[in-house]
């Protein structure tokens, strides 16, 4: 009978340590199996119970496999989500250890929010309207918040991992706001600071294509941006920046002007380039033959293109052996002829071509010209003779003193000055 008594006391001291379990609770498990389900099955310690962990509550990371994240025997930190069962076994437990690192992780960045720290986070989403990050907990990013500039395409922040300000938090509703924009813009105020005091006009500098607009590309100095205009890229015509660069591309520039007030700063990379007129006496030699593109026309002549940057006037005496009233009665902008060079000035980057002495002369004008002289003389006999008779029948001999000798001795003497 006292033995009995004794067991009966064991028994209601056991049941008596026995812990109960309630909802929120954090608790200690041991893995005592994994099931087909893709579950943790769990012995609550203390408490004589079982619960069960599906492998989504496993980890705050994503669970592939659920035999790489736990294994049997393995010992868990846990949460007590919901009770899901009624049995003679006290029942058993839905648990999770995602929501108590979670819970962690909340704790930590409500710290960090409190004492005006920042967090770093990986991109994981692209979504409408801004960015999705792992922060540990869930973080999104307005898309007004990413940066200081428009950006059209997010999904080039994808994978990256950026330092971000804490705008919003509340853990009991999974919500935080998070900001880049405010990082770039300290970061910016502080870069801006040491290069407009260091950057001077005339400076060839390194930098990397940021971003292109229509206009030009912006080229980031080191935390600050530089404009390249369109007219700036290259010596050749460029129609828009996108054609002949891309973002991420290390550059070489030149500083043209800096405007501390304005933080502008102008740049230009054809001026680190090779000029269109360098060693132009080598490249277009006096009787070189070139192929050109006419670029636009005067009154007076065409200007041709010969090489990217380099023009030369072709008059509009060279143009052609024929007479032509104007140069685009022959010739119009875009077309591509073939001229002679017959000067080089590279001081004053003028460049004399000609079109007429690559073609053959008509055969009318060699005839013309060998016989230029004799009709030429002819005909000014003629006019000569014409003026001494009309001069002669006008002379007033009476009434002016003068003999005709003396008259038509002076007119002789006009005609040959």
């Amino acid at each position: 009978m006292a033995e009995n008594n004794e067991n009966k006391n064991d028994m209601l001291e056991a049941l008596d340590s026995i812990e109960q379990v309630k909802v929120g609770d954090v608790v200690k498990g041991e893995v005592l199996a994994i099931d087909d389900d893709r579950q943790a099955i769990v012995g609550i310690k203390d408490a004589g119970v079982e619960g069960v962990v599906p492998a989504k509550e496993l980890s705050t990371k994503p669970v592939e496999d659920i035999n790489d994240a736990v294994k049997v025997g393995d010992e868990l930190d846990l949460v007590v989500i919901s009770k899901i069962g009624n049995d003679k076994e006290n029942g058993s437990y839905l648990l999770s250890h995602r929501r108590l690192e979670a819970r962690k992780v909340w704790d930590d960045i409500q710290k960090k929010f409190d004492e005006g720290e920042h967090i770093t986070a990986k991109v994981t989403q692209a979504v409408k309207g801004g960015l999705v990050v792992d922060a540990g907990v869930r973080g999104f990013v307005p898309a007004s918040m990413i940066t200081d500039h428009y950006v059209e395409d997010l999904n080039q922040f994808k994978g990256q991992e950026l330092e971000f300000k804490i705008v919003e938090i509340e853990p009991s509703e999974n919500r935080l706001i998070l900001s880049h924009k405010e990082i770039i813009q300290a970061q910016h105020e502080k870069a801006a600071e040491k290069v407009f005091a260091e950057l001077q006009p005339g400076d060839v500098v390194e930098g990397k294509v940021a971003r292109m607009t229509n206009f030009g590309a912006f080229i980031d100095l080191g935390g600050v941006d530089g404009l390249v205009h369109v007219s700036e890229i290259s010596y050749d015509h460029v129609d828009k920046p996108s054609d002949v660069l891309t973002a991420g591309q290390d550059i070489k520039v030149k500083v043209l002007s800096v405007d501390p007030e304005r933080e502008r700063i102008s740049l230009s990379i054809k001026q680190t380039l090779p000029g269109p007129w360098d060693d132009i006496e080598e490249k277009a030699p006096v009787d070189s033959v070139l192929t050109g593109t006419v670029k636009r026309l005067t009154s007076f002549g065409a200007f041709v293109e010969v090489f990217p940057g380099v023009e030369g006037l072709v008059h509009i005496s060279q143009i052609s052996h024929k007479h032509i009233a104007t140069p685009a009665d022959v010739l119009k902008p875009g077309q591509e002829v073939k001229v002679k060079v017959i000067n080089v000035d590279p001081e004053r980057q003028r460049l004399g071509l000609s079109m007429k002495a690559l073609e053959e002369r008509p055969k009318e004008d060699e005839n013309n010209n060998n016989n230029g002289g004799e009709n030429y003389r002819g005909r000014r006999r003629s006019r000569r003779n014409n003026n001494n008779r009309s001069f002669m029948n006008n002379a007033p001999e009476e009434e002016s003193g003068f003999s005709m000798g003396d008259l038509i001795g002076d007119k002789l003497k006009d005609l040959r000055n």
